[in-house]
């Protein structure tokens, strides 16, 4: 608020929160809908403990009111942010905050400062036709998953809270024409920045260049301090270049770890797309359960399929793409933007390969070779349905030894992941057997001991993931007022990749009642 030009309180006071067209501000002043009957269902008190609130703070009546926008605290202003984005590929102008508002800024004790954001808190200027609220079910998906990712090693906005409202909203969770009403909810999102792609693309599309380079500076100053510091805390061509250059890298790692744990973004969006590389905005995500590279979860990407599971990496040169065009003016040379860009490719695939090569327990991948081994695994998950995540963990089992491996020693412990173990042909397990058997010889290689192999291999591929089926049925029992699963699940993905036995039921394949079903399949952007 101190660095960054707001919206006109003059304008903004006259219809606080209706939508409009907000020039010359990076932000415009708001205020919760208040809600009737606010109810905490769940809350992350590893956040809670982050954001230094204590057990009495979470027991309070003041917390739900507090975190469903009802009350204000000393110090807080809310806002909602501005900013546009490429929707699907396509320029759609002034985007914005249409149901998040930010209630203010906290400084930690031991994690610097942290952005308060309600998701669901009701109209904003940038709502456009929308309501500004979110139902139970989306808000349970960007609870259980925003905090699942988090113990997964992948940097993502964090969720403190999950409250009922009390109230009633209407969706067209089909978009059949037929909406239903559905249990209001609010989840408290909590990040150290939600900027944008989108921020920097909407300026510079109204050529307001003084805003860009206000925004582009205090992005840097604020959420890139160690830039500064070595570019001896001067704003210039070679600091915005070092800073983008750190964006493409954060992207990079960010994208090429949701792929090696299965996850699908579903809606990369440049204004879904975190300046600092977290995961932002659980919409229509989704995770890989049987392997197909072309599948996604949204139900509004099913035809062009733009945002799949391999294409996420390709997706997101094409953002950064459009975030170097937004900083241009502030360097006014092409080339070592595109050298950035150039550069995102070539680490994308090293790290890739690496990442595939961690996935199957070897220390480095060696190059072409390593990599036609795992290019060959994925044409065998073609052939016969297998769920990635079991897959990796039951290979881990496998005993390697100098003698060839027979389909008798490993089709009982990986048939297991076949979703159709009676489809592994003879020829296919023939094929198996070859593969399995060019694995040996390439992991002895490593010289490693069978159990330090394992091991390696639990590390990085997880036995519990929020599997699609699993939050579906979490959110069918708190529809009907029962909790229990949010805090299970909770509890589960604290630790993905412990064995956690007591839980193996929740480590399992999709079951096939879950195949086509709404909200385990496929997901639309309606919550």
């Amino acid at each position: 608020m101190r660095a960054l030009p707001a919206e006109s309180l003059v304008t903004a006071t006259a219809a606080q929160n209706n939508p409009r067209q907000v020039h010359g501000a990076a932000y415009s002043w708001v205020k919760p809908t208040p809600v009737k009957a606010p109810q905490l269902i769940a809350v992350s008190r590893r956040v809670a403990t982050m954001l230094d609130l204590t057990s009495a703070d979470i027991a309070s009546a003041e917390f739900a009111d507090v975190f469903t926008g009802n009350k204000l605290l000393a110090g807080m202003q809310p806002y909602a942010m501005c900013y546009g984005g490429h929707q699907f590929g396509r320029w759609a102008g002034q985007l914005g905050d249409g149901r998040a508002i930010n209630l203010g800024e906290v400084k930690t004790a031991r994690y610097g400062h942290k952005i308060i954001q309600l998701k669901g808190a009701g109209r904003t200027p940038y709502s456009r036709t929308a309501d500004g609220l979110a139902v139970l079910r989306s808000s349970i998906r960007e609870f259980l998953c925003s905090e699942a990712m988090y113990h997964l090693g992948i940097p993502t906005t964090r969720a403190l809270s999950l409250c009922l409202t009390g109230e009633k909203v209407p969706r067209d969770m089909f978009y059949d024409g037929r909406p239903q009403l559905e249990q209001g909810a609010i989840v408290c999102r909590v990040s150290s920045s939600f900027t944008r792609f989108g921020s920097f693309e909407l300026p510079v599309f109204r050529n307001d260049i003084p805003l860009l380079k206000k925004l582009v500076d205090h992005t840097i100053a604020t959420d890139f301090p160690d830039l500064l510091l070595n570019n001896n805390h001067c704003f210039n061509q070679t600091l915005y270049l070092k800073w983008f250059a750190e964006v493409a890298q954060r992207t990079c790692r960010l994208i090429v770890n949701w792929l090696r744990v299965g996850f699908v973004h579903g809606v990369m969006n440049t204004d879904n797309m975190s300046i600092i590389g977290e995961t932002i905005d659980y919409g229509p995500y989704g995770w890989i359960d049987n392997f197909d590279a072309n599948w996604t979860p949204n139900t509004t990407d099913l035809q062009e399929r733009r945002y799949c599971f391999a294409a996420q990496g390709e997706i997101g040169q094409w953002n950064l793409f459009q975030l170097a065009k937004a900083i241009y003016p502030l360097i006014e040379t092409a080339e070592p933007l595109n050298e950035i860009l150039n550069q995102y490719a070539e680490n994308y695939q090293q790290q890739w390969a690496q990442m595939t090569a961690e996935k199957l327990g070897l220390l480095h991948c060696k190059g072409d070779a390593d990599l036609d081994l795992f290019i060959e695994l994925e044409n065998l998950f073609a052939q016969i349905e297998t769920d990635m995540t079991l897959f990796y963990r039951q290979l881990a089992k496998l005993t390697l030894s100098a003698h060839t491996l027979t389909v008798e020693e490993w089709l009982p412990i990986l048939s297991v992941s076949f979703y159709f173990p009676e489809q592994l042909s003879d020829t296919l397990q023939v094929k198996f057997s070859q593969w399995l058997n060019c694995y040996r010889q390439r992991a002895l290689q490593d010289k490693l001991l069978p159990e330090q192999r394992s091991e390696k291999m639990n590390k990085v591929n997880p036995k519990f993931i929020l599997r699609n089926y699993l939050a579906q049925q979490a959110i069918e029992l708190a529809e009907q007022g029962d909790f229990s699963e949010i805090e299970k699940l909770q509890k589960i993905l604290q630790n993905p990749y412990q064995e956690q036995v007591e839980f193996d039921q929740y480590a399992v394949k999709r079951p096939e009642w879950a195949r086509h079903k709404a909200g385990c399949s496929m997901l639309s952007c309606s919550s």
